[in-house]
């Protein structure tokens, strides 16, 4: 078989698997149960849809995704300077560049000397963040260009352990975002833009993120990325996931009880009484400009204590 007849039936099965997995994924809708109790928390619409209840949740497994993830959280605990043992060969603790903090756990853009820092927390299986970034993200992405703020993204993963399908899609996807970042800023957000666009961004019960293959071939449609074989590699090696538990971890730590969760210098921003994400251009502006009016005139931060992150 020739080298491009092999590639086109690769391509035809896993078209084959996800018209399966679809097709699987309606069937779990129709009996999906929320669980709730010990260690388990299910995952919760809110808001009439809006947003997604975080659960404390991890998870192994997941088909086309190489990685061990119970390595990556046991190197992610020992962080910089720390390594584990993976078949026999020794594995370092790597962050992206362009990251700063502890380990690489700050992912920060735009600006340093803005004023101003937006917080996105978001997961990557997340629907309604896909929606969020295809209604808001560009206008986000304009007003780091602009200096309004800066933009730090947090990013958890317990929708890998959605009762109804878990997986590793959101570990995955978020240690291929951090191989993006490696490359560039710009390459990251550009990649995290496609990953949420409406073309490649999975049903919620779909775990199509844990395919390396299909995180290489999305990325081919981001110019820094196009056959760029260092990222490839990172990719399937897993370079980035015990970084992509650490960010997770942040994530946990963070108090945010749904995703999308947008913060204004840890203030809380909410559409409606309900705790809604802004969902559109025309809310988050809103809302962010009320912010600092209210901050330059020294008040607005009576919920940055008690909501954390």
């Amino acid at each position: 078989m020739s080298k491009r007849n092999s590639q086109e039936a690769k391509r035809a099965a896993r078209e084959r698997l996800r018209v399966e997995r679809e097709k699987q994924a309606k069937r779990e809708k129709m009996r999906r149960q929320l669980v709730v109790g010990g260690s388990i928390v299910a995952v919760l619409a809110i808001a009439a849809g809006v947003g997604v209840a975080v659960s404390n949740m991890g998870g192994n497994g997941g088909e086309g995704d190489s990685s061990d993830w119970s390595a990556a959280t046991k190197l992610a605990e020992k962080g910089d300077g720390g390594s584990v043992s993976v078949d026999g060969e020794k594995v370092k603790y790597a962050a992206p560049a362009n990251t700063s903090g502890k380990n690489g756990s700050e992912i920060v853009v735009g600006d340093e000397k803005a004023e101003h820092t937006l917080g996105v927390f978001e997961d990557m299986r997340c629907p309604i963040c896909s929606t969020f970034e295809q209604t808001t993200g560009k206008a986000i992405l304009e007003d780091i260009d602009k200096g309004k703020y800066k933009a730090s993204f947090t990013f958890g993963t317990f929708l890998d352990k959605n009762p109804a399908a878990a997986g590793t899609g959101s570990k995955n996807a978020l240690s291929a975002l951090g191989a993006a970042l490696n490359v560039s800023p710009e390459a990251f957000l550009e990649y995290k833009e496609t990953l949420y666009s409406k073309e490649h961004h999975p049903e919620e019960t779909d775990d199509a993120f844990a395919s390396d293959d299909d995180l290489i071939e999305i990325a081919q449609n981001v110019k820094e990325l196009k056959g760029n074989k260092g990222f490839e590699k990172a990719v399937k090696d897993g370079t980035y996931d015990a970084w992509a538990m650490q960010i997770s971890k942040k994530f946990d730590k963070s108090g945010v009880q749904g995703t999308p969760t947008i913060k204004l210098d840890g203030k809380h921003l909410k559409a409606d009484s309900q705790g809604s994400p802004p969902m559109s251009p025309e809310q988050l502006n809103t809302l962010v400009d009320k912010e600092i009016a209210a901050k330059g005139k020294g008040g607005g931060d009576e919920e940055k204590d008690k909501d954390k992150g």
